[in-house]
Formats: structure tokens, sequence, C-alpha cells
């Protein structure tokens, strides 16, 4: 089983939604979700296309997805999880927009948020006690002949290459796309979440995920809100 703290938008937020109706999943329920008809791109490329972010559901990763060491249960993370969040004050992203990350696609936002950079931050290196050492196998599914000297720290201090100063907050909306193929897409996708796109999220919780098994879908566990309840009230 492994874990990971995301942030995703409650499940009744129109851009959650709408964003499960592009990948084809809702990470909340597990379910399939049907896409409604989109001009410029037919249902079998829209599916092909977002395959692999399907699986993860939609969300930005803080904490990339770990495996608990050894002696340490779920009922411990959960509780560490509950008591970090109270301690971190909620705060507004900037605004989203369509991006591309090489030949991936994905929401990111409009200019740097320092918030941000903080909190995900403070999550891997607070949660970095509950993250198992990778194993030969996981090091090696990273091909580290590929990455940059930072790139290569992070992943065997941290467990990942892209955290701490490597760290590019985003939400996947497709895998890699053949190159005919970029310029048609990031229309749609720029023409389908622009109404979803025009107001700032506020960062008020983080998502713990949980894949059950190898492969198997992420899944929101659980989420819990950012700030103390009296801040949460005063809000």
């Amino acid at each position: 089983m492994r874990y990971a703290i995301n942030f995703t938008p409650p499940a009744s937020d129109p851009l959650t939604i709408a964003a499960s109706q592009w990948l084809g999943r809702n990470a909340f329920s597990g379910e399939a979700t049907e896409l409604p008809p989109i001009r410029g791109l037919d249902l079998h490329e829209i599916a092909f296309n977002t395959a692999v972010p399907r699986r993860y559901g939609f969300h930005g990763t803080l904490k990339p997805p770990f495996r608990l060491v050894e002696g340490v249960a779920e009922p411990l993370l959960l509780r560490n999880l509950m008591h970090f969040a109270g301690q971190h004050e909620r705060f507004r992203l900037p605004k989203l927009e369509v991006a591309r990350l090489g030949n991936r696609f994905a929401l990111m936002p409009s200019e740097v948020s320092e918030p941000l950079h903080h909190l995900a931050g403070a999550v891997v290196q607070h949660f970095d006690a509950f993250r198992a050492p990778l194993t030969d196998a996981e090091l090696e599914r990273a091909d580290p002949g590929h990455l940059s000297a930072s790139q290569f720290a992070n992943l065997h201090r941290w467990g990942h290459p892209h955290v701490m100063d490597e760290f590019r907050f985003h939400m996947t909306l497709t895998g890699a796309v053949a190159p005919h193929l970029i310029g048609r897409l990031e229309e749609v996708l720029r023409r389908y979440f622009e109404p979803y796109l025009e107001r700032e999220l506020e960062m008020a919780n983080l998502a713990l995920f949980v894949e059950t098994e190898p492969g198997a879908p992420f899944l929101v566990h659980s989420l819990h809100p950012l700030g103390s309840v009296a801040s949460r009230r005063i809000a």
C-alpha cells in the first residue's frame, strides 16, 4: 500500500467535477465518469491521452507516493496529518492556467506562490519520517541517469527528484502527447477548462490519497482542513 499527500478541491467543487469528467474517473468515489462531447477531439483520443493521470486522480502533489516505514501504521499517519494541517494556515492559490510540461499538459499557477512552496517543503520534510526507504527497483524506475545533480540528491534524500527546490506545483491533465496532437489538444484544454479557472482556488486542505495495491488507482482517503478550528471559524 502506498500513500500520497496532495491537494485537491472538495468533491463538490466545479473544477473537481470538470477535471474528473475530463480524466474519466472520480478520485473521491473511484467511479468512472462520462465526458461531455468536446469539439476538436474524439472520445478515444481523450481516453488514450488521459490514461496515466486517470489512475492518480485529479490532484496536485505535495508529497509523492510512499510506502509506510516498518513499525508505522495508518492511524499514526492520520493523527500526524491532522495535527500538521492544523498548524498551517490556508491561503489562496494564484489563478491556475493550462500549461505545458514538456509533452504533457497540466493546470499550473500563473505566478510563483511562496506560501505554496513553503507548505510543500514542510510536508515533504515532516512526513519523511513516515516514508520507507526506496527499494533498488524503485530507484531504478526513477531513471537516475537522466536526473540533474539536484534531482539526484532529492531522490536519495527525500525519495523523489521533484521536491524542494525542484518542486513545481501542477495538476496533471494528460500523459505524454504525440507531437502532431499537441496544438489541437492545448486548444481543447483551454476551451474546456477556461470557465472553471476564472476564480482563485483556496488551499484549504491536505488530501491523503491511497493506492491499496501496486497498480491500483489512487483514491482520496480523507481531507484534512488547514488552520486551527478557531481560524477556520473566523474565515
